[in-house]
Formats: structure tokens, C-alpha cells, sequence
């Protein structure tokens, strides 16, 4: 059976999408409609393979509904297109705050209708390695995690460059970026999130911080700045032929600036974070992310009744859409050591994934759109549930860097897990 898919945002993560149906998936899928408010946008994407989205609906008659718009516009796309009979596939985070979570959460109950959120990194190899471990109790019960995830000067910069930087947008990086990583803990652990306690704050990027370092010179966006010429953190689209083509050309319908200065004004995200975590399971996590490291990549450790399992991934630094799609996110070293009470430690071998997001891109793309999908048993789709115990971590983070209190996730949404 052929699905049919329309697609809602063709900014830079839509043609993960879009390109893997028409190229890889054409057996099982067709797309029937392609849906942005920019016409530039709409041209790229035409060129690689409606501004009303009611209206594409009716006149293509999907079955899903692919939405990979900026974070706080989810909500309404997912909502409508279950209301109008879709399915949906939606990007991650599946929204950035409680009061639109829970409209979704009563919209799949209201229609019936299904929503699938696409987190690659629980397909990447080693993570399912971890999952399967965990799972087999190789150290016993989890009693606690320690989490560390280093964006560098390149990607981590990136969130500061692009709409991310404005928190009504994307809910900060303790939703937008965080959302992979506590998820992936939801589902090492196989638990979600009871209480949550958070500090954090920018400390690096912004005005304010670099004025406080010495700098003199400042710039608002970098194309057409003498200043960003000496600015090692300065973007420029004109040198990347994707970025211009989605960017450059297609600012003059809607004033977006992807290049604009990390050390501008405007910037209302953090930087630097930790977050104390307790889990329903009686595990505790300590998580910590920052946004201007040397490297990239993460460390992960769980201490059990029977011992530690050590994760460490070095990834490839990348700029969103500025290169070659599979190149994003991919592993440079992945090891897993198993450290058991009483014995001697050891090296647990993984597969070596290809692709982006640690191998899990490909993996996952067919999940999501090919014929023959195995090793069900790992229950890595996530469906509006998942996507809700990701995000609530980070929504009840966010809450209390305002009121520096643990928050209990119950208080914020009366949830169904």
C-alpha cells in the first residue's frame, strides 16, 4: 500500500524528509503536497524532488501529514491535521510548553488519529545497545545517570545564529535540543520524569557577555559585515550553497536572517544548564548541557545495583543544512564500557552506525516509510505520549530556572502515563 504525504515547513530539516521519500521510498510513499509561507522555500524544495493548509489538504487528501515547522507552530499544524483526518509525523520537540501539550494530547484523543514524534537518536546503534543492556540488567537496577552533552563552537553556536535564539520560539534548548536526550533517558530507563530542579543561564553567547569579555565591535548579521569577516563565529550563507538557497535568497519574502550575530541582541535562550532529575523508577539523573565546548558529543553513565555501563560519542561538528544531510550528527568514536561489582571491566562491542544523528537517520527513515520494519521489540516509535515525557522534563526545567524551586511534573500537566 502507497501512503500519501503532504508537508508543512521546508526549512532546513524538511528535506531529510522529503528527499528520503522521493529517493528511497517511492515503493511505500508518495507526496502529494508541500505546504511554507515562504515561495522561495517552496521553489528549493519543488527543484529537489498552497500557503493554505486546509486547502492542501482537501485538494491532495494525505494520509499523513509531515510538519517540520519552527517549534511553536507544531501544535496548530498537528492539531488541524488530526482534526481534518491526517495522521501526523512531527519533528522534534513536539511542542514547547505544557498548555500546547495538552492540547495535542486531547486532540489524539478527540480524533483518534495517531501522532508519531521522529526521535532519530534512540535508532542510532549504540543508544539501542544501551537499551539493550539496561534492559537484560547487565547492571542491575539503575539508581542513577549522569548525563553530559557538549555542543561545540559550530553547532552549538548554530541555536544562537537562527530563530532558536528567541525562546517564545523554540522553549529554549532545554526543550528544542534537550528533548532527544531526555527522551532517550524516558527510554533507557523505560520510566519519564516525576520532580525536576534546574539552573542555568546564558553565559557565553549575547552582548552583555561578550561586552563583559572585552569586545568592542559588533555586527547584527553577518552577510554584508566587515566586522563578521573577523568573527570566527560569524555564518556566511553565501559560502554555503544549501543555506543560500533556503536563506539568503528567500529573506526578501519574510525578513528571516539565519546569519545573524551569536553576540547580538535578542538572545533569550541558555547556554549553559544542569537539571536534577528523579524518575518514576527511583533513578535520579544529573544532566548537564553546553552550548560552546571545544567538541562535540556525550557522555553517559548509569550506576546499577551490579555495576556501570559507561556511553561516550564524539560527533562531527556540523551547521544545520550547511552540508550534506547524512554528515549531521554523525559518530566519530563510540564506546560502551561495562564496569560489573566484582569483576573485571570490559568493552561492549556496538555496530558502527552510518548517517546522520549516530546512524539513527537512516534507520529510522525506514521505520518511519519502509516495507520491511524488524526489531519491533525495541519499541523505539515514539508516539504523542513519548513525545510529552520528553518534553515535560525540559518544560518543568524551564519552570524552575524562574522560580529556582523543584517542580513535580504532575503539577504542571495532570498526565496519562
Amino acid at each position: 500500500m502507497v501512503k500519501r504525504y503532504a508537508m508543512i515547513g521546508l526549512g532546513g530539516r524538511s528535506s531529510f524528509y522529503y528527499t528520503a521519500l522521493a529517493r528511497d521510498f517511492k515503493a511505500t510513499s508518495l507526496i502529494v503536497g508541500l505546504c511554507d509561507t515562504n515561495q522561495t522555500r517552496m521553489n528549493v524544495a519543488n527543484d529537489q524532488l498552497a500557503h493554505d493548509f486546509d486547502k492542501m489538504i482537501a485538494e491532495t487528501k494525505p494520509d499523513e501529514v509531515i510538519i517540520t515547522t519552527i517549534d511553536r507552530t507544531h501544535d496548530i499544524y498537528i492539531i488541524r491535521a488530526l482534526e481534518l483526518g491526517c495522521n501526523v509525523k512531527t519533528e522534534k520537540p513536539m511542542t514547547i510548553d505544557e498548555v500546547r501539550c495538552k492540547a495535542i494530547i486531547d486532540a489524539v484523543e478527540r480524533t483518534g488519529k495517531k501522532v508519531r514524534v521522529t526521535f532519530n537518536y534512540r535508532y542510532a546503534p549504540h543508544n539501542t545497545k544501551v537499551f539493550e543492556l539496561l534492559g537484560k540488567g547487565v547492571i542491575g537496577q539503575v539508581n542513577s545517570v549522569h548525563f553530559e552533552w557538549a555542543l561545540n563552537t559550530s553547532h552549538g553556536a548554530d541555536y544562537f545564529r537562527r530563530w532558536d535564539r528567541d525562546k517564545r520560539n523554540s522553549g529554549g534548548l532545554l526543550v528544542h535540543k534537550s528533548t532527544h536526550h531526555f527522551d532517550l533517558i524516558n527510554f533507557w530507563l523505560r520510566s519519564h520524569p516525576v520532580s525536576v530542579m534546574a539552573q542555568g543561564g546564558l553565559m557565553f553567547y549575547g552582548r552583555e557577555n561578550a561586552e563583559k569579555r572585552g569586545v568592542t565591535e559588533f555586527y547584527t548579521r553577518a552577510h554584508g559585515s566587515e566586522v563578521a569577516k573577523k568573527d570566527p563565529f560569524a555564518l556566511h550563507l553565501e559560502e554555503h550553497e544549501q543555506l543560500r538557497k533556503l536563506y539568503l535568497e528567500a529573506e526578501h519574502e519574510d525578513a528571516y536572517y539565519r546569519d545573524q550575530s551569536v553576540f547580538g541582541d535578542g538572545v533569550s535562550i541558555e547556554d549553559t544548564m544542569g537539571v536534577l532529575v528523579k524518575y518514576a523508577s527511583g533513578a535520579i539523573l544529573t544532566y548537564s548541557l553546553t552550548a560552546y565546548t571545544p567538541w562535540e558529543g556525550f557522555h553517559a553513565i548509569f550506576n546499577g545495583t551490579k555495576g556501570r555501563l559507561e556511553l561516550d560519542v564524539v560527533e562531527k561538528s556540523y551547521v544545520n543544512s550547511g552540508g550534506e544531510q547524512e554528515a549531521e550528527g554523525a559518530s566519530e568514536v563510540c564506546t560502551i564500557n561495562l564496569r560489573p561489582l566484582f569483576e573485571k571491566p570490559r568493552e561492549i562491542e556496538v555496530e558502527r552506525g552510518l548517517g546522520g544523528q549516530g546512524g539513527g537517520d537512516p534507520v529510522l527513515l525506514n521505520d518511519l516509510f519502509g516495507e520491511n520494519v524488524g526489531e519491533a521489540w525495541f519499541g523505539r516509535a515514539a508516539d504523542h505520549i513519548d513525545g510529552a515525557k520528553s518534553i515535560l522534563t525540559g518544560i518543568c526545567a524551564n519552570k524552575s530556572l524562574r522560580t529556582e524551586g523543584v517542580v513535580w511534573v504532575k503539577d504542571v500537566l495532570d498526565s496519562k502515563y
